[in-house]
């Protein structure tokens, strides 16, 4: 019944006055709720604004300047590596020795025997576990050192790691390993499930560590040029760098089991002496509000180039800014080369995105490469064959603004030229990508690209 019908019965059954006091009732009311359905829909749309702009922050830098006509400092400079600390809270250390291990064969059986040497503790952090060999060895062998009374701690990324089995955990805490997970996906925490710890730390006993692109899960076996066997680049290193790789450990083991750990048994002594003769440091970085110390690195190391600069990254999807700085690189006469994907990917969107960027790229001068026997999962840059980054960090906005990531920097002329070998052996596994011809992909190609990339802030 309409107010209007609800006038006339009350009037005629109390009376003209009493029923125009009741219809002014029944408007006040009627104006609250649509005033109250008014203020909730705006509400709710702010809250969806503030969702929407959260999941897909991007990073600010637009460029690198200095005060004077010197320009940034190279990485021949010596202020490059005191500023790369102040912009990133890496400290280089002297005095580490590092190898670089590639694909599943040069990195699982080193690894395996790390850990089995382990006597007093061993810290573990996994982004991406799948079942199978690598994750069954890996279980193994923590068991084993638990029973001899080593101290086990691993931490298990609960988005990227939840195909593990429950027995699987279960088998490891009855041999005495801590097994903690990291950022589960609860109701409360869902305004923070975009910031995943895409970090990758082994560290035995204060003494050796690891990190890189590796993971729990058999496609990491093999040499990395055959199919379901990936291309990885990972790096083994001894002295005080190993002692910032623990921290960060440390740092994602409070979070997720509110212990923070500290002490001569997990930071001996020992660990800051020096083993070799390499400067070196871990980058640990995490998402914050504005630019990121993932950020910054990157700006820093691509304006630092001068001669050349080798990037090989499985996810490279780089923004406005990131492709101005690269394109800058080449105005200074710089070899910019970039080593990423093929169609074997594992991620198809973001390798789409990615190719949104090539044509660009490729005008300004920038030569692109793609992997082809396999997925190629390395994350490294080489910059000037001396100063270089092995890890977790991808090329993208994800790692850039909302994941947690640990890459190994050095500086070193040794590692450098090795580095750059390695670049140019992936590089005859590879096909250049030209301009001519990359103009010529098809129509529904440059679609599905162009779709893509508008997903790119969340890749």
């Amino acid at each position: 019944m309409g107010i209007n019908q609800q006038f006339t019965a009350l009037a005629g059954a109390v009376g003209l006055g009493v029923a125009q006091t009741v219809l002014e009732k029944l408007t006040v009311m009627s104006s609250i709720k649509r005033v109250g359905l008014i203020v909730l829909l705006a509400v709710v749309l702010a809250l969806a604004l503030i969702g929407v702009l959260s999941v897909t922050r991007g990073t600010p830098i637009g460029s690198v300047v200095t005060l004077s006509d010197s320009g940034p400092p190279a990485v021949t400079d010596s202020l490059f590596e005191r500023t790369f600390e102040l912009f990133t809270g890496t400290h280089v250390y002297s005095g580490n020795a590092v190898q670089i291990a590639l694909d599943g064969n040069g990195t699982y059986p080193q690894l395996w025997a790390d850990l089995r040497s382990a006597q007093h503790t061993i810290t573990v952090q996994m982004y991406y576990s799948l079942p199978g060999a690598v994750a069954d060895t890996m279980a193994k062998v923590l068991a084993e050192r638990a029973r001899d009374k080593v101290r086990v701690l691993l931490l298990l990324d609960a988005f990227g790691s939840q195909h593990l089995s429950k027995q699987w955990i279960r088998g490891l805490r009855a041999a005495g390993v801590e097994v903690a997970k990291l950022r589960k996906l609860r109701w409360f925490s869902i305004h923070d499930a975009s910031d995943r710890s895409h970090v990758r730390v082994v560290v035995v006993d204060g003494r050796v560590g690891w990190t890189g692109g590796f993971g729990l899960a058999d496609y990491w076996l093999g040499d990395g040029h055959h199919n379901d066997q990936w291309r990885e680049s990972n790096v083994r290193f001894e002295g005080p760098a190993v002692m910032e790789l623990q921290a960060a450990f440390a740092a994602a083991w409070a979070e997720a089991s509110g212990e923070l750990i500290t002490g001569a048994t997990f930071f001996p002594t020992s660990g800051f002496q020096p083993v070799g003769a390499t400067h070196a440091g871990l980058l640990y970085t995490a998402p914050t509000v504005g630019s990121t110390p993932a950020e910054r690195f990157l700006a820093l190391t691509i304006s630092a180039a001068r001669k050349s600069l080798y990037i090989t990254n499985s996810y490279f999807v780089p923004d406005d800014d990131f492709r101005r700085l690269l394109e800058r690189a080449i105005k200074r006469g710089v070899d910019v080369r970039v080593l990423t994907v093929s169609s074997k990917t594992d991620v198809k969107t973001t390798w789409y995105a990615g190719r949104y960027r090539y044509e660009e790229l490729l005008r300004h001068g920038v030569r692109i490469y793609e992997y082809q026997p396999t997925m190629i999962h390395s994350k490294t840059i080489v910059v000037d064959a001396l100063w270089s980054t092995i890890g977790s960090m991808n090329f993208d906005n994800r790692s850039m603004a909302f994941n947690n990531e640990s890459n190994l920097v050095m500086l070193d002329s040794a590692l450098g030229a090795k580095m750059d070998s390695d670049f140019f052996n992936d590089l005859r596994y590879s096909k250049e990508i030209t301009l001519a011809e990359f103009e010529r992909r098809s129509v529904w190609s440059k679609m599905l690209e162009a779709g893509a990339t508008l997903l790119s802030r969340l890749l």
